[in-house]
C-alpha cells in the first residue's frame, strides 16, 4: 500500500492525482471535465451526476494507466470548491442541481436581510452575500418542490461538495464536512466550529439537514459499495480548495500567505489560533482544525486574474495559447511607454478590499504609439495590482507577513511573478509542485494517518524559483495611478 488518492473536485472538472506514499512524488493525474449550467443570467449549476461521473473517470483513467490495484491506495484526501451548495436525499440522489458558488440568484434575498444580519458577521467572519452556501440552501428549500418534500419526509441531505463526495464514497455511510468548508456557509459559529443555531435559524434552516463538522486530519470514513475503489479505503482529509493549496504550501505558521493564480487569484493568510476580524474588506475563515486546535485566515480575493489573459486570447485573438503573452509583454523595453497604460480586469466586478459587483473592465490611458506588447504588459500588471490590493490589506490587518508562496497555472508566468514581487514589495516563492490543492489533502491524510506532524511539513516543500523585488520608482508611481484610478472610476 504504497499510494495516497487526492480528489481536486472544482468549478469545471474534476482532477484526481496519484502521489507516492513515501516520496510525496506525483506520479500521474487525470481532470475530467462537466457540463456548465446557466439557467437564465446571473444563475450558476452543477449536476451531481455528473460531478460525480467525473470523479469515478478521473480515478478510473489514473489506476488504470498506472497499472495499479487500488489496494494499494492507503488513503484518500477531498478537497473541493467551497460555497457550491448541493441538496440530495439519504440515498445519495440528487434533488436538484448544486447551486455553484458564483450564482446570484439570492442578491435580493441577501440585501433584504442585511439589516438584521449585522450582528451576525462577528460570528461568521463574513458578509451576508448570494457568494455563501445559507442563502442558496434557504432558495432550494423554497423553490424546489423535491427538497421541501424531502424536509418534510426528514429524507434531506443539505451540503458542500466535500460531503456529497463523502457520502457517495462512503455509501451514505460517512456524513460530514469540516471547518473550512462550514465556515463557508454562513453557518458555522468562527470560535467553536460548530453550527451556530441562531444562524441556523436566521436563515429559516434545520439542523438536522447539515453534516456532522469534524477535524480536518481525521477518519471521516472508508470507502464502501463503490464500482471504481474497492472497500475499506480510509478518507483521511479533507479541505475547502484555498485552504487545500495554503496546506500544500506548508503555510503552517501564523504570517505564512499563499497566492493561487487561476481564473481569479485567491490569497490566504493564517492568522494562527487568533480570530482576524479585517478593518480592510478581508475576509475571516477557518483554516484548519487538528488536534483541538483552530487555526484561522483572513482571505483575499480578486476575482479575475488567468481569465484576463484568456480574454486577450479569445476576445481580441491576440495571442494563440495564454503561455504566449509573456513573450508578448517582454517585448515592452521602455517602461516609461507604460507609465499611463492600465488594464482593470473587472470583468466580474472588483473584490478585495472594495467589493464594488457592479465595476466594468477598461483599459485606460492609451495612445497612438500603444501597441499590443504594451496591453499584454498592462494585463499582466493589472493581474499583479489586484492581487496587491489584498496584500496591502493583509499588511494593515497583520503585524507580519512572510514571503508570499504561489501557485496555480498563472504563476507559470515569470514576468508576472516578477512584477507581483517588485509591485507587492515581497519576496515570491515557487514551489516545485504547483499542484498544490489536491497536494494539500494529500499530506493532510499522511497528517490523518499520523505519519507526519504539522511542526514537520516545511521539510516537504521544495523551491523551485525565487523571485526579488526590483527598485524602481516606476512601480510606486503606477501604484498611486492604480489607486486614484480605482477611486475616481469605480467608488
Amino acid at each position: 500500500m504504497n499510494y495516497l488518492l487526492a480528489i481536486d473536485q472544482g468549478t469545471t472538472g474534476s482532477t484526481s492525482l496519484l502521489i507516492d506514499a513515501k516520496s510525496l512524488r506525483i506520479l500521474d493525474k487525470e481532470k475530467i471535465d462537466y457540463r456548465q449550467i446557466y439557467p437564465q443570467p446571473g444563475w450558476v449549476e452543477h449536476d451531481l451526476n455528473d460531478i460525480w461521473a467525473s470523479v469515478k473517470a478521473s480515478v478510473l483513467s489514473i489506476v488504470s494507466r498506472q497499472n495499479i490495484s487500488a489496494k494499494d491506495i492507503l488513503a484518500i484526501g477531498i478537497t473541493n470548491q467551497r460555497e457550491t451548495t448541493c441538496a440530495y436525499n439519504k440515498k445519495g440522489e440528487p434533488l436538484a442541481n448544486a447551486i455553484v458558488w458564483q450564482d446570484r440568484r439570492t442578491f435580493n434575498f441577501c440585501e433584504d436581510k442585511k439589516a438584521s444580519y449585522g450582528p451576525y458577521k462577528t460570528r461568521t467572519g463574513l458578509p451576508l452575500d448570494p457568494y455563501f452556501s445559507a442563502s442558496k440552501m434557504r432558495w432550494l428549500l423554497d423553490h424546489v418542490p423535491a427538497v421541501k418534500t424531502a424536509a418534510d419526509k426528514k429524507d434531506l441531505n443539505l451540503s458542500t461538495v466535500d460531503t456529497f463526495l463523502l457520502y457517495k464514497l462512503t455509501q451514505g455511510k460517512s456524513f460530514a464536512t469540516e471547518p473550512s468548508n462550514a465556515s463557508r456557509t454562513m453557518l458555522m459559529g468562527l470560535e467553536t466550529f460548530q453550527w451556530d443555531d441562531e444562524l441556523i435559524n436566521f436563515f429559516g434552516l434545520s439542523k438536522d439537514f447539515l453534516p456532522e463538522i469534524k477535524e480536518s486530519f481525521s477518519h471521516f470514513g472508508t470507502t464502501l459499495g463503490c464500482d471504481f475503489l474497492p472497500d475499506g479505503i480510509p478518507i483521511l482529509s479533507i479541505l475547502g480548495d484555498q485552504q487545500a493549496a495554503l496546506f500544500g504550501q506548508t503555510c503552517v505558521r501564523p504570517g505564512d500567505l499563499k497566492c493561487t493564480y487561476g481564473t481569479g487569484a485567491f490569497l490566504l493568510l493564517n492568522t494562527g489560533e487568533s480570530i482576524i476580524h479585517s478593518r480592510q474588506g478581508l475576509l475571516t475563515t477557518a483554516a484548519f482544525y487538528h488536534a483541538g486546535k483552530k487555526i484561522y485566515a483572513l482571505e483575499g480575493a480578486a476575482y479575475i486574474a488567468g481569465a484576463a489573459v484568456q480574454w486577450l486570447r479569445d476576445n481580441l485573438n491576440m495571442i494563440h495559447q495564454s503561455p504566449e503573452v509573456e513573450t508578448l509583454a517582454r517585448e515592452v523595453h521602455d517602461l516609461n511607454q507604460m507609465r499611463d497604460v492600465l488594464f482593470m480586469p473587472f470583468f466580474t466586478g472588483i473584490g478585495t478590499p472594495y467589493w464594488n459587483s457592479e465595476a466594468k473592465a477598461a483599459i485606460v490611458g492609451l495612445t497612438r504609439g500603444t501597441s499590443k506588447s504594451h496591453i499584454a504588459r498592462a494585463c499582466l500588471e493589472g493581474i499583479a495590482l489586484s492581487v496587491n490590493d489584498s496584500v496591502e490589506s493583509f499588511k494593515k490587518d497583520f503585524s507580519k507577513l512572510n514571503d508570499i508562496r504561489v501557485d496555480g497555472g498563472a504563476a507559470a508566468n515569470n514576468l508576472l511573478l516578477q512584477i507581483q514581487s517588485n509591485f507587492s514589495e515581497n519576496k515570491i516563492l515557487r514551489p516545485q509542485v504547483i499542484d498544490t490543492t489536491a497536494f494539500g489533502v494529500a499530506l493532510g491524510a499522511l497528517i490523518g494517518k499520523k505519519e507526519v506532524e504539522i511542526q514537520d511539513l516545511h521539510k516537504l516543500w521544495k523551491l523551485e524559483k525565487e523571485f526579488n523585488p526590483e527598485k524602481n520608482n516606476y512601480f510606486s508611481d503606477k501604484k498611486n495611478l492604480w489607486n486614484k484610478t480605482i477611486q475616481r472610476m469605480f467608488l
